[in-house]
């Protein structure tokens, strides 16, 4: 009867070197999916960046747009003054007209209502100015915050470049130690032994 009766550990059939060309395999397939991981990752920061420029752009556009319709607006308004001075010249013609009848009598409502009718019209004037410059200023100011955006758009792009070239970089490291690990593999498998041919049967003495 056999002592301890325990199945003796099993062997793996590999030699000391063929271990450690294994293990070496494996540390460098492992460091091909660091590098490959890596790359992923720079990637997505860099798409992430282009994102954000990407909607700051459409941002810009909708002020730029904003800015722009602004502008007509205030042009529209200041076109309306040229109108109005032309009837503020008529009043005044008519007041011209209706004092000198009176001959240096006190002039009558007539004279009175037409010089009201002008300070409205110059109220009217004074506003729309006021107006047309009031939609200058906002339109002013969206150009501004447009300028702000573009630095903030040209940031962005600029670490997106960043992070593609870190991808890149990492994607070739992983390229070049892939073709190198490869050659090694193909280099073991073909130095290895072939295997022992087949005993045939029919060869045994009798």
């Amino acid at each position: 009867m056999a002592a301890g009766g325990g199945a003796p550990p099993p062997t793996s059939g590999l030699t000391p070197l063929q271990h450690r060309q294994s293990r070496w395999l494996g540390q460098g397939y492992a460091d091909i999916t660091k590098l490959r991981e890596r790359s992923a990752h720079h990637d997505r920061l860099a798409a992430r960046f282009q994102q954000r420029a990407s909607r700051i752009n459409t941002k810009i556009e909708r002020l730029r747009h904003q800015s722009t319709v602004l502008r007509e607006k205030a042009q529209r308004v200041l076109a309306e003054i040229p109108e109005i001075e032309q009837q503020m010249k008529q009043h005044e013609r008519d007041i011209e007209a209706g004092t000198s009848r009176a001959g240096g009598a006190p002039v009558g409502s007539d004279v009175t209502n037409l010089h009201y009718r002008v300070r409205k019209l110059q109220q009217k004037v004074v506003d729309r100015q006021h107006k047309a410059r009031a939609l200058e200023l906002k339109a002013a100011q969206k150009t501004q915050k447009t300028a702000e955006l573009k630095v903030k758009v040209d940031r962005y792009l600029e670490s997106a470049r960043l992070q593609e070239q870190e991808a890149l970089a990492y994607r070739q490291r992983a390229d070049r130690l892939q073709l190198v690990t490869e050659k090694d593999v193909a280099g073991n498998l073909g130095g290895a032994p072939p295997p022992p041919p087949p005993a045939d049967a029919g060869s045994r003495a009798p």
